[in-house]
C-alpha cells in the first residue's frame, strides 16, 4: 500500500529503521498479552507513536498472536488512515491514534479484555485503591470510562476525558475492557498487567467482605516513591 499523502510517504522515507524496529518491537510486545491472560483468540492490540513523526504502529485486525510477524503490523498517520501494511489495522486504529494526536506525551497505547478488569468495566465500577501496588502504579483508583462504540474516535475521547482527572496510567471503558497508557509501549503493556492483577485481587478480597480504600496521604506517598525512588 502506497503512503496516504506525500507528508505521510515523506515520514516514511526518513524514519525507515525506526518505523521497522517498532514494527519489530510492537510485535513482540503483543506476545505478552496472551502470556498474561490479557486477551483471547485475536482480541486486543498493542500500538507505539513513531518519535519525531505524526505515525504510528498497530496490530492488524483479526490477525492471530501465534501468526503475527513484524511485517503484519501496519503503519498509520495520526487519524487512523493505513499509510503502509499488508492487513487493514485494528478496528480501534482511531482511538488509538486520537489520543496520540491530543497528548504529545504518550508513545503507546493498549487495548484487553482481561477477564477481571472487564467484569469491573462491565459494572461500571472503578477499582478502589486498597493495596499499596495500585497506590504505586495507578496513584489511586483505576477509573471507568463512559461507553462508547468502536469504529472512530469516541473511545479515545473517552479515554482521555477520564484519565484528565487521575493519576492511573489505566481506564475501564464501561462495558468494553482496559486501555492503558505509557511513554512507551512497554510501559503501557505493564499497566495493563497490573491493571488486571489489582482488580483481580481487589475482586478475591471482596468476597469476604468490604474492603477500605487506603487513606489519601498514603497513596500520595506510595505513588510519589514509586516514581521517585523505586528501582535501578
Amino acid at each position: 500500500m502506497t503512503p496516504r499523502t506525500p507528508e505521510a510517504a515523506e515520514a516514511l522515507a526518513a524514519r525507515r529503521d525506526e518505523v521497522e524496529r517498532l514494527r519489530a518491537r510492537v510485535c513482540a510486545l503483543h506476545a505478552e498479552l496472551p502470556r498474561w491472560n490479557l486477551v483471547t483468540w485475536t482480541s486486543g492490540n498493542v500500538s507505539a507513536r513513531v518519535p519525531g513523526a505524526d505515525l504510528m504502529v498497530i496490530k492488524p485486525s483479526g490477525v492471530s498472536y501465534d501468526d503475527l510477524a513484524p511485517a503484519d503490523i501496519v503503519v498509520c498517520d495520526l487519524d487512523g488512515n493505513t499509510v503502509e501494511g499488508r492487513h487493514r489495522p485494528s478496528s480501534d486504529t482511531f482511538a488509538h491514534a486520537h489520543i496520540y494526536r491530543e497528548r504529545p506525551d504518550i508513545g503507546g497505547v493498549v487495548h484487553t479484555h482481561s477477564p477481571y478488569a472487564t467484569a469491573w468495566a462491565a459494572r461500571g465500577e472503578a477499582v478502589p485503591c486498597v493495596i499499596t501496588a495500585m497506590a504505586d502504579e495507578f496513584g489511586g483508583d483505576i477509573p471507568v470510562g463512559p461507553f462508547a462504540l468502536i469504529g472512530d474516535d469516541a473511545i479515545g475521547r473517552g479515554v482521555l476525558d477520564t484519565l484528565a482527572g487521575h493519576r492511573s496510567p489505566a481506564v475501564l471503558m464501561r462495558g468494553h475492557g482496559v486501555f492503558t497508557v505509557g511513554h512507551t509501549a512497554a510501559a503501557a503493556v505493564k499497566a495493563a498487567v497490573m491493571c488486571e492483577d489489582a482488580a483481580r485481587t481487589v475482586h478475591i478480597a471482596r468476597q469476604a467482605g468490604p474492603v477500605e480504600r487506603l487513606p489519601q496521604e498514603h497513596i500520595d506517598a506510595l505513588h510519589e516513591r514509586y516514581r521517585t525512588a523505586y528501582g535501578q
